[in-house]
């Protein structure tokens, strides 16, 4: 197995185009654990380490952020937590501190399992994937869009992912998940939900429910209509167990060693209600503060 280690970003690019099978690594809390169990043995790493491009974020002309690849999930904690909540709840139950520190969303993406904790979010709060090749240049991915199967995405061969695009939170948003221990678990089922409120949108994403992450869409279009967005009324019990129900209904669960398919359908229902509840009182009380 060769290892690859370009220092810059068009090194990388160029790299890829040449090794199309070379398996990109930043923090490498996947690739390796799949590697050190023999479940993978790609013919070449693309170490991203020293790309630092990668390692950056800034506010884009249209006001969303735009957010490397590399950047560890512990630095969107602190740094992004205010303007992405969800991502930030989120992040903050990726494995441990070390993870934390290792482990970016940009690796979460290439990756794209299921049960990717910062999947949900993306998908909540309608993000874009940047990828790029040196021959096509860069080309933009609707999340809802990269997720094509089990561990799959779009990315075409002489592709890397280079950042994600997200508008800063406008409401309130939350991520939950159920594990089988309260730390460093892969999510038995995990949703997230982002309040839209000037576009009277309710956002979801559910994982580790489905061959893919993916919205729950009719759950969506329910509570957007059903909400009563001048945050005048507390949130009817009705419209809050209709939505888990539509949310546990967008699911496509199997039996596994950390499940059952029922099981899963049933906790989705209870992590919409919930989710959905507590950013409604979050957007209720704001409305009245202001």
């Amino acid at each position: 197995m060769e290892f690859l280690r370009p220092a810059s970003w068009a090194d990388a690019l160029a790299a890829k185009a040449e090794r199309p099978g070379a398996v990109p690594i930043q923090g490498g809390t996947d690739v390796m654990v799949e590697i050190n169990f023999d479940v993978r043995r790609p013919e070449a790493l693309l170490d991203l380490n020293p790309v630092k491009e990668l390692a950056e974020w800034d506010v884009a002309d249209d006001g969303r952020l735009r957010v490397g690849a590399g950047v560890p999930y512990a630095r969107l904690i602190a740094e992004l937590g205010d303007r992405l909540p969800g991502l930030a709840q989120a992040s903050r139950t990726v494995g441990s501190p070390q993870i934390r520190n290792r482990g970016t969303i940009g690796g979460n993406l290439g990756a794209a399992s299921p049960a990717g904790d910062g999947h949900p979010p993306l998908l909540a709060g309608g993000a874009e994937i940047e990828v790029e090749s040196a021959r096509r240049g860069v080309r933009m991915i609707p999340a809802a869009e990269f997720f094509t199967g089990v561990k799959a995405n779009a990315l075409r061969d002489d592709e890397l992912i280079r950042a994600f695009w997200i508008a800063p939170a406008s409401g309130p948003q939350y991520f939950a998940k159920v594990g089988t221990r309260n730390a460093m678990v892969i999510a038995v089922c995990s949703f997230a939900v982002a309040l839209h409120p000037e576009r009277r949108r309710v956002g979801t994403g559910l994982g580790s429910a489905a061959p893919t992450p993916r919205r729950a869409t009719a759950a969506e279009e329910f509570a957007s209509a059903e909400l009563d967005w001048t945050g005048r009324r507390p949130l009817d019990p009705a419209v809050a167990r209709r939505f888990g129900e539509l949310a546990a209904a967008a699911a496509s669960p199997i039996d596994d060693v950390r499940g059952t398919a029922r099981y899963r359908r049933h906790a989705l229902a209870v992590l919409a209600r919930r989710t959905l509840s507590w950013a409604w009182n979050d957007y209720v009380a704001g409305r009245r503060a202001s």
